[in-house]
């Protein structure tokens, strides 16, 4: 995992940043884990360094989808919308969390607070079980401080990373 700077980002920020860093570290077989905002926007990233911004044609293979957080957010947004539409067509409340098992991996997507989502792309053996405890201790303790103030903070910081690695 790549470090982000969290200088002068408030105890929030810092703190879910944190999280996410624990999250990657205690959880074998994690590839990338991004927090997507409601409107699919990446506001945290396992792997900052990987921005579809900062990527060259000439640089190596990330893991990752195609390597870039930004690849994950725009796959993890379009998971959670569709997965919402058919919650509201079946008429079954709120999407919880849903998995996506490929032959060489798993996605995880999981509903954080206003929209927000958590996205996991793990390694093909990867304990989906472990995968989902932690991804659920992660949404407990991250749904109430994201709040839009927060939302907006980590979007600036994001977007300062891929212009100060671009």
């Amino acid at each position: 995992m790549t470090a982000t700077s969290t200088f002068g980002l408030s105890s929030e920020a810092r703190n879910l940043h944190w999280l996410l860093t624990n999250l990657v570290e205690e959880v074998p077989g994690l590839q990338s884990v991004a927090v997507v905002s409601s409107d699919g926007l990446l506001l945290l990233s396992s792997d900052p360094g990987h921005h579809a911004e900062a990527r060259t044609a000439d640089s190596a293979r990330p893991k990752g989808p195609k390597g870039s957080a930004a690849d994950l957010a725009t796959i993890v947004s379009g998971i959670g919308s569709l997965t919402l539409g058919a919650a509201k067509l079946m008429d079954s409340g709120g999407v919880k969390q849903t998995m996506v098992a490929m032959d060489e991996g798993s996605l995880f997507v999981m509903a954080i607070s206003d929209g927000s989502l958590l996205g996991v792309h793990g390694s093909a053996d990867c304990d989906m079980s472990v995968v989902a405890y932690h991804m659920a201790l992660f949404v407990g303790r991250a749904g109430h401080v994201l709040t839009p103030e927060l939302r907006i903070e980590l979007r600036k910081s994001i977007e300062a990373d891929a212009s100060g690695s671009a």
